[in-house]
């Protein structure tokens, strides 16, 4: 495993591609951190990652008012979805019961992580940022290991 690991997604088309190509790279990790700026792509690629994963194709959606969406992929597995965005301290992230999701082995993808702040374990996280080149619209992941 390369650390960090890039993936670039160059137009929409690309996202499946993408999506097959983060989950070869998942390296056994269920905890992962989304970073980007607003519009950035975050639930966009999260939404191909649930239907790569097999989740029905009632659109996913930003549980940005919800907080949390649990879907099932194919395996019969859930996958947590948090954003994350209007919570304001670690103990409101807390309050949602998000260390039991995220200890919980399945896969959470979170948006906007810095708002849980201590609650992520370091050692169990992947961080992946997302950047968007302001030439051509693409987006680059890089995917940053903890070990």
């Amino acid at each position: 495993m390369k650390n960090p690991a890039t993936i670039t997604i160059a137009t929409p088309a690309d996202l499946d591609s993408a999506a097959t190509r983060f989950l070869e790279l998942r390296e056994g990790y269920s905890v992962f951190a989304f970073n980007g700026e607003m519009g950035a792509g975050k639930t966009t690629f999260i939404n191909a990652l649930a239907a790569r994963l097999g989740v029905a194709a009632d659109p996913t959606g930003s549980p940005t008012f919800a907080i949390l969406n649990e879907y099932t992929g194919a395996d019969g597995n859930p996958i947590y979805h948090f954003d994350l965005y209007r919570l304001d301290s670690e103990e409101e992230v807390a309050d949602t019961g998000f260390i039991d999701y995220v200890d919980s082995g399945h896969l959470c993808l979170i948006e906007w992580p810095d708002r849980a702040g201590s609650l992520l374990d370091p050692d169990a996280t992947v961080d992946v940022t997302i950047e968007v080149d302001p030439i051509t619209d693409a987006r680059t992941l890089t995917l940053r290991y903890p070990r």
